[in-house]
């Protein structure tokens, strides 16, 4: 596969997205079944225990389980063993017994069935090093929203103990090959409880989150060519916002969701167009005036600076240029094969895939000094996207054979992999925090 991604801006397509597609065609069916297997270590990660929720036995989901693997998913946790013990919110904790476990936090909590049906999930959060109560939380949820409040207890924890928001009530969108059915799914931020946003006999690409996280923009090639449209995840409605001459590619949204910067070739070649997303039938606004390939936009978090591709320089590299137009400056100088931008939403770091020695590897550029870092030794990894606290990456890529999402620390140390039963699972798009 990699060896074909050489020529993709030799034979004139639009970066990484129109390329899948094409090798989509040649693969096996998939799945939307994932699992978690958490590897590495950190370098400074918090010892915690989370206790089996008191009543959680006779729960569909084991509340306790999903916490602990959310926040040693983040990197920035290593669980202890509870051993058989188990607590509730109202117990105040021997914190002697974790203290000699070398635990610095404690969780608790209670799962009980409701009259109505629904489950009352409570939690306590404890500093076991000074014996203190960190506070709780309690979720009054249907069945299907386990999960759910397992996830928001997890941001909880993390918020309270790290300083910085939980993204383990966030979603993930990504798309599978099943036979002849492309599917865009949605799921938790876990690979988890996936659902059916889309299914088409037609391949889907490029899925982006708006930045309420209401809508998600992809192309589909329904028209025997590629167009994109906008689909509203909640009613399932959805909205051609482009199908002009040639090829429609590579959506981005802008920060406040109004626009879109699209790759298209009305004009001839692949170039950058500013798209008004909000108003049917509008004239695209070209970008910029070249006479290169330039895919792949992605707005800078400010909403001011478009990243893109383009191989102007001769070979795939990525630049910036101000929104409002001008001379694009380029931004990436290690290596002779750079695309596929992302930008985190505080700004500070570039995720990016570099060709290395042949192998496509995931790196990550601090913005404000340059200096970049490889943060795998993989030779397919596809699509990056920053979750929403810019904490974490998830990716596509290859392992042993297999297709596979992973997530990653910034510095490379903890790896998740959400992994497929069997089959294709690619285009990864992390949504935004939920209001």
């Amino acid at each position: 596969m990699n060896a074909r991604l050489l020529n993709v801006f030799g034979r004139g397509l639009l970066g990484r997205s129109l390329f899948a597609c094409l090798i989509w065609l040649l693969v096996g069916p998939a799945v939307a079944q994932f699992r978690v297997e958490v590897t590495g270590v950190g370098m400074t990660q918090l010892p915690i225990v989370v206790q089996a929720f008191r009543g959680e036995d006779t729960s569909p989901q084991k509340i306790s389980s999903i916490v602990l693997a959310d926040l040693e998913r983040s990197g920035q946790f290593r669980g202890v063993d509870p051993g058989a013990a188990a607590g509730d919110e109202l117990s105040r904790p021997d914190f002697s017994v974790w203290r000699q476990k070398n635990a610095d936090a404690l969780v608790t909590g209670s799962v009980t069935r409701l009259a109505d049906g629904r489950y009352d999930v409570r939690v306590r959060l404890w500093d076991v090093v000074r014996g203190q109560d960190q506070g709780g939380q309690s979720h009054a949820v249907v069945t299907g929203d386990l999960r759910l409040a397992a996830h928001r207890i997890a941001d909880f924890v993390y918020e309270k103990l790290t300083g910085d928001r939980g993204v383990f009530s966030t979603r993930v969108a990504y798309v599978t090959k099943n036979g002849n059915a492309f599917n865009l799914w949605v799921a938790d931020a876990d690979g988890e409880n996936p659902q059916s946003a889309l299914n088409s006999p037609e391949p889907i690409i490029s899925p982006a989150w708006s930045p309420n996280g209401a809508q998600l923009a992809y192309v589909s090639f329904e028209a025997r060519k590629p167009t994109i449209y906008v689909h509203e995840v909640a009613s399932g409605k959805r909205r051609l916002v482009a199908n002009f001459k040639g090829s429609n590619s590579a959506p981005a949204w802008s920060s406040d969701g109004r626009f879109l910067a699209v790759t298209l070739s009305r004009d001839g070649g692949s170039q950058l167009y500013m798209l008004d997303a909000q108003t049917p039938g509008a004239e695209p606004r070209r970008l910029i005036q070249s006479s290169s390939i330039d895919t792949e936009p992605v707005f800078a978090p400010d909403g001011k600076t478009i990243y893109f591709v383009s191989d102007r320089g001769g070979s795939p590299q990525i630049y910036r240029v101000p929104v409002a137009g001008g001379n694009p400056e380029r931004v990436t100088f290690t290596g002779s094969y750079n695309i596929s931008p992302d930008l985190s939403p505080d700004g500070r770091w570039m995720a990016y895939i570099s060709r290395v020695n042949g192998a496509f590897r995931l790196h990550l550029m601090d913005l404000s000094s340059g200096a970049t870092t490889a943060l795998t030794d993989s030779n397919a990894d596809e699509s990056p996207s920053f979750s929403p606290n810019s904490r974490l990456v998830i990716y596509a890529t290859q392992l042993q054979g297999r297709e596979a999402l992973m997530t990653t620390t910034l510095d490379g140390k903890v790896k998740a992999r959400l992994a497929g039963q069997n089959g294709d699972i690619r285009e990864p798009d992390w949504g935004p925090f939920l209001k």
